[in-house]
């Protein structure tokens, strides 16, 4: 195959199997997970435009030095997480829990504010559940959301953290704040996850550094302001494939270790449903990157968008469905509401992969 060599390439995970077992060399394993896949969709674009689509077997892969690189990150195993006490292994899909102690976020605002004992129960409770981390909010981010002083940000989320952090769970502080960050990682937190990948504080990224944590990193179409304003896109899939692929190179180049760092699509953050049905359905592609994949789609607009406009709460089937093809499609960490559910759900998903990898072959 003749690739020509001022494009740029992508290899996206295709053609599923339920099981490596008598496929040997025939099929590659998706980031050290627990999914195998037979082909890649081999894209080139150059000019801004696609000029080559293709899906081919894993066995010939052409011999070119940039599909490989590519091939070996989506394959090489991603490093678990530590945590404090715990330890996030993410060769299989974990459940990241949503606790938002805030009065106006989208599904749950002001179910947990002002009383920090009784927030950082149902934290322990989401432990307990399933969730392997807790997310902790204290500003919402949905669209026409007010931006909350850090002061405020930090007194409604640094005594949750704390009673969490007491309790041995792994917490996250989901904040755009270098202040709050500080505030949060002083009270126990142990990851930050930012729906503005590190950019809407000049300081956030050098907190993050200094402290060590993993981070994730999200995309949006305006990360300094709203999050939401924008959003034009050409190429959906690549393009948020693109931005995300320069802005962990960014960290890293900061002193953020690459094995610290996950990625977010960004899901409902300046993209129409079309937008976000083809990054959930092109959500392989990521792992092109190198990088655990963190999907957060739970009772988003798109899942009443295609029920019947069902309000927040009453999305909990559609958040499932999401959460599955993400687990389907190699996604580390899915971040939730309904933790019960969800984590009852990826039981039985891996259940069944246990069973076919143990599955015997006639003959």
């Amino acid at each position: 195959m003749n690739l020509p060599s001022a494009a740029r390439l992508y290899l996206r995970p295709t053609q599923f199997v339920d099981t490596p077992v008598g496929r040997d060399g025939a099929v590659a394993r998706l980031a050290g997970g627990l999914c195998w896949f037979a082909a890649y969709e081999l894209i080139a674009v150059q000019g801004g435009r696609r000029v080559l689509q293709r899906t081919i077997p894993v066995a010939d892969l052409p011999d070119d030095e940039r599909l490989h690189a590519i091939a070996a990150r989506i394959s090489a195993p991603r490093a678990p997480l530590k945590l404090g006490e715990r330890v996030v292994r993410l060769d299989q899909p974990q459940v990241m829990g949503i606790l938002n102690v805030t009065p106006d976020s989208f599904s749950d605002g002001g179910r947990h504010v002002g009383d920090p004992a009784a927030a950082a129960q149902v934290g322990v409770d989401m432990t307990v559940a399933g969730a392997a981390i807790v997310d902790v909010g204290g500003e919402s981010t949905r669209p026409g959301a007010e931006t909350v002083w850090e002061g405020d940000e930090i007194e409604r989320t640094v005594p949750v953290i704390e009673r969490l952090a007491r309790s041995g769970a792994a917490v996250s502080i989901d904040t755009r704040k270098a202040a709050v960050m500080e505030a949060a990682l002083g009270a126990g937190a142990q990851l930050v996850n930012d729906v503005s990948a590190l950019l809407y504080d000049d300081r956030a990224l050098d907190v993050a550094a200094a402290a060590g944590c993993p981070v994730v990193l999200m995309h949006s179409p305006d990360p300094g302001r709203t999050g939401h304003d924008g959003g034009n896109y050409g190429d959906v899939l690549l393009e948020v494939y693109d931005w995300l692929d320069r802005r962990v190179d960014e960290v890293v180049a900061k002193g953020i270790a690459r094995e610290r760092v996950l990625i977010d699509p960004g899901i409902g953050f300046g993209k129409s449903l079309a937008d976000n049905l083809a990054l959930l359905n092109g959500l392989a592609l990521f792992h092109g990157i190198g990088c655990g994949v963190v999907l957060g789609a739970s009772r988003k607009r798109m899942i009443g968008a295609l029920s019947n406009e069902a309000p927040a709460e009453a999305r909990l089937g559609g958040s499932l469905a999401v959460a599955l093809k993400g687990a389907e499609l190699g996604a580390q960490l899915i971040r939730v509401h309904d933790v019960f559910e969800t984590a009852q759900a990826l039981r039985i998903w891996r259940g069944m992969r246990d069973a076919a990898l143990v599955a015997r072959q006639p003959g």
